[in-house]
């Protein structure tokens, strides 16, 4: 199961405590204060992965704490830093932190953000000598570290998304392009997450069927809108067994114009699925079939996957539109 929401507590490793010591050798028995820093606390980064589970792994481990700081020692020796750590996230993660509502989007895989600083380490007692206090008995602590608590929203990022009704032919059509080898069957929600799948260096998803009142929460398109919001094409696959094909386009273009107007003006591809099953109607049949996908779009386009030209003539066109 695609986990693509998850909630942790960060906190940043505390400052090390200074020291309290003294000079003491065989020859020097008042040898002033040596006491040294305490060593600063781990901070904790994020940074981005090209593996979409990654979120999962947070569903369990929802506290995440960075190395304290070492204590200051002896002979003027700052005690050692905590080690930093890193949380992986999958590319497309939003991130929202809290209590400040900073929002990052990780989109880039090797560039680490800092979301909570180390304390700093505490000053010993060797920072506290005057001409005027020679012993000095006071050292700081070290700071605390800070905390923050994060919300992780996946947005997938990909080149195709593949739209529409339930059992319309979307994950069949996948596994013929990129052998995703999506779970398939004659059943609606068969998809119940996001499938990927690699077409010539581009990431196309099959995202779950959409039903009427989607962007209002029915059924299980709501969860998965989010993951349209980042492909660059946008193909609407229409069931050429559709009794009411107009219908069907339109319901699902308005559960997308609620959800977010902007994906109104991305590019879109029209692709009526199962077109093996053209051969079944009469004429006339065929031809009002036609006559109301066409009023919809010129950029219209027929596929069976029984249909090896078809699938060929899908490809290029995909391909043409993804590198314009």
């Amino acid at each position: 199961m695609l986990i693509d929401t998850a909630h942790i507590t960060v906190k940043a490793g505390d400052g090390g405590n200074g020291r309290v010591s003294f000079r003491r050798e065989k020859f020097v028995p008042k040898g002033g204060p040596d006491g040294g820093n305490g060593g600063k606390g781990g901070s904790v980064f994020i940074q981005g992965r090209n593996d979409i589970r990654l979120l999962k792994r947070y569903r369990a481990k929802t506290r995440i704490t960075a190395d304290k700081g070492d204590d200051g020692q002896e002979n003027k020796k700052t005690g050692k830093n905590g080690r930093d750590t890193t949380i992986l996230v999958p590319l497309g993660t939003r991130v929202t932190i809290h209590p400040y509502n900073i929002v990052l989007d990780i989109i880039e895989e090797e560039k680490p953000y800092r979301i909570a600083s180390g304390g700093k380490g505490g000053k010993g007692n060797w920072e506290f000598r005057s001409a005027t206090n020679q012993t000095p008995l006071e050292a700081e602590k070290g700071r605390l570290g800070e905390t923050v608590r994060l919300s992780f929203e996946l947005r997938l990022i990909a080149d195709v998304g593949l739209i529409g009704l339930p059992n319309v032919g979307k994950s069949s059509l996948l596994n013929v392009l990129t052998q995703a080898h999506a779970r398939v069957a004659d059943y609606h929600f068969t998809t119940l997450e996001p499938n990927l799948g690699t077409f010539q260096k581009h990431i196309i998803a099959d995202i779950p069927g959409l039903i009427e009142g989607a962007s209002s929460g029915k059924g299980l398109g709501f969860q998965f809108l989010k993951h349209i919001a980042r492909t660059r094409l946008l193909v609407h696959c229409i069931g050429c067994d559709s009794t009411d094909p107009q219908r069907d386009y339109n319901t699902v273009r308005n559960e997308l114009e609620t959800y977010d107007h902007e994906l109104m003006t991305r590019p879109q591809l029209i692709l009526c699925t199962k077109s093996d099953l053209l051969l079944d109607m009469t004429s006339g049949q065929k031809k009002i079939f036609m006559r109301k996908i066409h009023s919809l779009s010129t950029d219209v386009l027929y596929v069976s996957i029984l249909d090896d030209d078809s699938v060929r003539a899908l490809a290029q066109t995909l391909t043409t539109k993804l590198t314009q």
